[in-house]
C-alpha cells in the first residue's frame, strides 16, 4: 500500500474515512463524559510570540513529503521512516547549532526528552519482541483463526473484535505485523480477497488501541506527558473513557468495512 490507498484503493473508499467516521461517531460520546466539565477555559498569562526561525516548520513539512514519498519506494527497507524521521532530526540540530554558534538549544532540546515515557516505550517493546519470538502471540492469532473457521462474517467479526481484545493490553505494531501473513494464508486457503480482513485487522487493532494506556505508543506518550506537567491519569480514569470511546469508533470502522469491502 502507498500514500493514497489509505483514500482510495481499487475503486473502493479507504481506511481514512473508517477513521473519520469513528472519530465522528464518538463526539456525542465524549460530549455525554464530559458533560460536567463546564469551567470557562481561560489563563491569566499572555504570551507574545514572534516567529523568527521557519527551519523546524520546514523540516517538518520535508518530514510529512519524505514519509508520502517513501510509501511510494517498492521493496523499502523496513525501517525507513524511522531513518527519514532521526536524518532530518539531526539535520535540524546541525542547522540551530550553526545558526546559534552554541549548543545551549539543543542541550536544552535534548533535556526536555521525557526519558521515563521513552524507557517505558523501549521496555515494552522488548516485552512484546519477546512474547512473539516465544509465539504467545502467534498462538492467539491461531486461536482468532480456528474459531473463525471458513465462514467470512465469523471470521471477519472474530479478527477485529479479538484485535481490539489483544491491543488494548499489547502494542498494535508488533501484533499487527505477526497477524498480516497469518491473515494472508487465511484469505488464499479460503480462495478470498485479503483486504477485508486487512482492515478488519487495522481497524481493531488500531481504533481498539485506546482502551488502556498501554494500547498504543501515542497513549504511553500522552500519560508520560501529562504525568510530566503534573497530572496523574490512573489507569481506571483512562479506561472510563477509552473503553466507551474505543467501542464506538471501532463499531463504526466494524460496520464501515462490512458494508464496503465484503
Amino acid at each position: 500500500m502507498n500514500f493514497m490507498n489509505f483514500f482510495w484503493m481499487k475503486g473502493r473508499p479507504g481506511i481514512f474515512f473508517a477513521v473519520e467516521l469513528g472519530t465522528i461517531a464518538t463526539i456525542p460520546v465524549m460530549m455525554f463524559l464530559f458533560r460536567k466539565e463546564k469551567a470557562p477555559v481561560s489563563t491569566r498569562e499572555k504570551t507574545s510570540v514572534s516567529i523568527n526561525n521557519y527551519v523546524p516548520t520546514a523540516m517538518l513539512l520535508l518530514m510529512v513529503a519524505s514519509l508520502i514519498a517513501a510509501s511510494f519506494i517498492p521493496d523499502s527497507p523496513p525501517m525507513i521512516n524511522g531513518v527519514i524521521c532521526c536524518l532530518l532530526a539531526l539535520i535540524t540540530v546541525l542547522i540551530d547549532l550553526i545558526q546559534e554558534k552554541n549548543a545551549d538549544c539543543a542541550i536544552a532540546a535534548f533535556k526536555n526528552l521525557d526519558f521515563e515515557t521513552l524507557g517505558l516505550l523501549l521496555g515494552l517493546f522488548i516485552v512484546i519482541g519477546g512474547l512473539t519470538n516465544a509465539g504467545i502471540i502467534d498462538d492467539f492469532a491461531n486461536l482468532i483463526i480456528h474459531f473463525g473457521g471458513n465462514n467470512k462474517f465469523l471470521l471477519y467479526t472474530i479478527v477485529v473484535w479479538g484485535s481490539v481484545l489483544i491491543s488494548a493490553f499489547v502494542d498494535n505494531i508488533p501484533y499487527v505485523a505477526t497477524m498480516l501473513p497469518v491473515l494472508t494464508a487465511v484469505t488464499t486457503t479460503l480462495s478470498m480477497e485479503p483486504y477485508l480482513l486487512y482492515f478488519g485487522l487495522l481497524s481493531g487493532a488500531t481504533l481498539g488501541g485506546n482502551i488502556t494506556p498501554v494500547g498504543a505508543s501515542a497513549n504511553i506518550t500522552a500519560v508520560g506527558l501529562l504525568k510530566k506537567e503534573g497530572y496523574q491519569v490512573s489507569f481506571k480514569d483512562f479506561i472510563q473513557i477509552g473503553i466507551p470511546y474505543t467501542l464506538t469508533a471501532v463499531i463504526t470502522g466494524y460496520l464501515y468495512f462490512w458494508f464496503i469491502w465484503a
